[in-house]
């Protein structure tokens, strides 16, 4: 970890951001990309064998608070993350530093067409997350400004790092519809994998289906937002929470 090397192919998505940012304009149900590989296999290994320990944030006074619907039950469940860089180890603050540093921030900006994008040194929400065997998350659009700055949230970034990951686990992103009619999307959050979205009132997702990986397994990602300072009215400017949705049935 002490070289300089960067970890990401910036030839590689370069060359790719013109299809890229097509692709990513035309997704349904709301904009969206899936990059494969996008982490070198190497690196993904390196993540998971210093994966962080959960329990020093819970000694650091870090508690659990249930998000309760009107039916009583949890929005997540089994779900835990890390925000602050003290709590984790040096490679993963060195994925941090890459992924928001001004080259990489320039071709999202590019990938998007979102002009503007401004990093978040504080994680809000975001940085190291896992969700154990039986757990899940309802389907929702996320809060749109930051708590500490009121910048625009507009685009998530997910990383996952879940290596021999098998379909009979679940665990898959769902894309919903605005209308909340139909998952228009499913993506497996095997290793290496990258989903970048723009994220409005009703850019809804989830992993609402408890997972059935062994005991032993969980589903690890990595998650950073961008955020600009204003946005589009079409977006949705009105400040909110997090925006939790029923699934049809």
């Amino acid at each position: 970890m002490d070289s300089p090397t960067r970890i990401i192919d910036y030839d590689k998505l370069l060359a790719e951001s013109d299809a890229m940012a097509d692709a990513f304009a035309k997704a349904d149900p709301f904009p969206h990309i899936v990059i494969d590989d996008f982490l070198p296999p190497s690196f993904i290994s390196s993540l998971n064998d210093s994966f962080p320990d959960f329990a020093r944030k819970k000694k650091s006074g870090s508690t659990h608070i249930p998000v309760l619907l009107e039916d009583g039950s949890e929005a997540q469940l089994g779900k835990e993350w890390l925000s602050r860089e003290q709590l984790v180890p040096l490679v993963y603050r060195r994925l941090y530093w890459e992924l928001n540093n001004n080259p990489f921030v320039a071709l999202l900006e590019k990938i998007t067409g979102v002009p503007g994008l401004l990093a978040d040194p504080h994680l809000a929400g975001g940085g190291v997350h896992r969700t154990m065997p039986g757990g899940y998350l309802k389907v929702h659009a996320d809060f749109n400004k930051h708590p500490q700055y009121g910048l625009d949230r507009r685009l998530n970034l997910l990383i996952y790092l879940n290596e021999d990951w098998r379909p009979e686990y679940g665990g898959d992103l769902e894309l919903w519809t605005a209308d909340m009619e139909a998952c228009v999307h499913k993506i497996a959050p095997i290793a290496g994998r990258c989903v970048i979205f723009r994220t409005t009132t009703t850019s809804f997702h989830g992993h609402p289906h408890p997972l059935t990986c062994p005991a032993d397994r969980s589903r690890r990602s990595v998650a950073l937002y961008y955020y600009s300072n204003g946005r589009p009215e079409q977006e949705g400017a009105r400040e909110h929470g997090t925006l939790w949705q029923d699934t049809p049935g």
